[in-house]
């Protein structure tokens, strides 16, 4: 980003809701550390270059020991014989306080069960409240060549520096909103820039895509566009995608506005160069998002591989012959198998004819889950289903955490930015709140298209993205024309998504639409249990979800696949 042409800020986003927990412990081992410390081979890379051209470095890379990693740039920059001006936010540490908070009449409710903290009998170990962009501002007025942060947003590393850049104030709400949508796109690298791009032979070039810039105008919108000769692609459906990403409603809730990404408009304006524009923003609420985690014990995965026929009676067979030689089911906190089927009939090669059985367990005894279990596996292989064998060797217990989202108010939170002089300012909360808007009212459900229709995958037409958010995934589903989109509109009903996708079947969905976008996005709650880190599912990002709703057969009408208008 530095060498491959003019940027005036560098931004990175660290912090992954899982990031937080291992960071955590990694700083067990020590204490010194909390931060991200491939920050620092990087800084290491580039500083001399930044400060010879002005380039601004901001990062939320301090994680939980901001102040920690400046300390550590610090001494990096007296060892390059380098002398920047670092500044660092924090002040998102609430881990201490919880029981105070609580005191206070904040019951940290879970965000998606509403289950009280008190009543869970859990300790956290990380609890960080997302703070805004405005920390990030003071230290650039400062004049910082460096800011790092502790948990601020995702978008606030580049909201930061455009409010700096262009002296936005407080209230610019619109503004501080197109900032957040350009913040949202380019968070991820090179996913708004062809990476996991559904419609990927649109990606003519093949070479691992440049990294995304934003160029932030005064008025919050942008283009997404990347450094000349890199590979990638940087499409309307690039920068679409990567707006749906991982979200839920599509008034997108901040600590300095709500962005309502069903304002935002993309126009291609030229090779490589999408325009954001359009994108109202609103007031933000006075309340924080708080990320927590807390230990859930430990887990063990064992995968028996069954071949031929007869899958489901081996898979039975093997399940109950393994609890039964483990002492049972009910010895273990969990007890969660899983039949992943790729066998097919009359295979051409072994492989082909085979399943997996994928049994995980869990408990607060890592003794239980440990070698005790995996050995264990091991007896059915004398004594069990014919042909058995699993993918790995018998495998060790690991920790895993527990993901548990909340809010407190504001006011609780002590934002504050130490100034490269050493002086220590509070950040105030946004000057006006107001409540969680509400979700739009749907348009009268379309005109059902007539003709003659192909059964095909919903693919064909349709791009997807999806992610986790916790134990929740979303999938934003666009199409490219506008007729195309009154289809989707009438066939993405939630009746639908749960026939397309049976794992959904039971749970509770969220629809949302983006006509601005072309786009319906869908929030299944719970389908990741309680978040990626303690998540059984084989895919416990839902990283896949989206593409195996795209590989789901729909009657598709003729008149769209010919391009014709409906």
């Amino acid at each position: 980003m530095v060498e491959g042409g003019p940027v005036d800020v560098v931004t990175g986003d660290y912090l992954a809701e899982l990031t937080m927990l291992i960071l955590w412990k990694a700083r067990q081992k020590d204490p010194s550390t909390g931060y991200a410390k491939t920050f620092l081979t990087q800084v290491e890379q580039i500083l001399g270059t930044c400060l010879d051209r002005g380039i601004r470095i901001v990062s939320n890379a301090g994680g939980l020991n901001p102040a920690g990693l400046a300390a550590e740039l610090g001494a990096l920059a007296e060892r390059l014989g380098l002398a920047p001006r670092i500044a660092h936010v924090d002040g998102d540490d609430l881990v201490g306080r919880l029981d105070e908070l609580q005191a206070a009449g904040h019951p940290l409710a879970h965000l998606d069960t509403g289950a009280k903290l008190a009543d869970a009998g859990v300790d956290p170990v990380t609890a960080n409240a997302y703070l805004g962009a405005w920390g990030i501002t003071e230290a650039l007025r400062a004049d910082a060549d460096i800011v790092v942060t502790g948990r601020v947003t995702d978008a606030s590393v580049v909201v930061g520096p455009a409010a700096w850049w262009h002296g936005w104030e407080r209230t610019d709400l619109d503004a501080i909103a197109g900032a957040m949508a350009a913040g949202h796109v380019i968070e991820c690298g090179p996913q708004a820039t062809g990476g996991n791009y559904a419609f990927f032979s649109e990606v003519t070039d093949r070479r691992y895509p440049g990294f995304p810039i934003a160029e932030v105008e005064a008025d919050g919108s942008s283009v997404i566009t990347k450094h000349e000769g890199t590979g990638g692609l940087v499409s309307v459906g690039t920068v679409t995608a990567q707006l749906l990403y991982e979200i839920g409603r599509p008034a997108y809730l901040g600590p300095d506005a709500v962005a309502h990404f069903d304002t935002s408009q993309l126009i291609q304006e030229g090779e490589h160069r999408v325009r954001i524009s359009g994108t109202r923003g609103s007031a933000p609420t006075d309340e924080l998002k708080v990320a927590l985690n807390h230990e859930g014990g430990y887990r063990n995965t064992m995968t028996l591989v069954l071949t031929g026929t007869r899958i489901e009676e081996k898979a039975e067979w093997a399940t109950e012959q393994l609890a039964e030689l483990l002492g049972g089911r009910d010895r273990f906190a969990e007890f969660d198998t899983q039949l992943l089927r790729f066998d097919h009939p009359d295979a051409p090669a072994n492989a082909e004819a085979t399943a997996h059985l994928r049994i995980t367990v869990k408990d607060p005894d890592r003794r239980k889950v440990g070698r005790a279990f995996s050995n264990t596996t091991m007896e059915l292989a004398l004594g069990g289903y014919p042909g058995f064998h699993t993918t790995t060797p018998p495998s060790a217990e690991s920790a895993f955490g527990v993901y548990w989202p909340t809010l407190v108010p504001a006011s609780e939170v002590g934002h504050q930015v130490t100034l490269p002089d050493g002086t220590v300012r509070a950040v105030g909360h946004a000057p006006v709140t107001g409540p969680v808007p509400d979700p739009a009212p749907e348009a009268a459900p379309p005109a059902p298209v007539g003709g003659p229709t192909r059964r095909l995958p919903l693919g064909e037409i349709a791009g997807a993205r999806s992610g986790d958010k916790g134990g929740n995934a979303n999938i934003g589903v666009w199409v490219r024309t506008d007729a195309e989109y009154a289809w989707l509109r009438g066939l993405l009903t939630t009746a639908t998504v749960r026939e397309l996708l049976p794992e959904a079947a039971d749970l509770e969905i969220h629809r949302y639409e983006l006509p601005n976008l072309r786009a319906v996005n869908i929030v299944v709650v719970g389908i990741l249990g309680a978040g990626v880190a303690s998540a059984t599912r084989p895919d416990p990002q839902a990283k896949g979800l989206g593409e195996y709703l795209r590989s789901r057969l729909v009657d598709v009408p003729v008149v769209l696949l010919e391009g014709g208008e409906v």
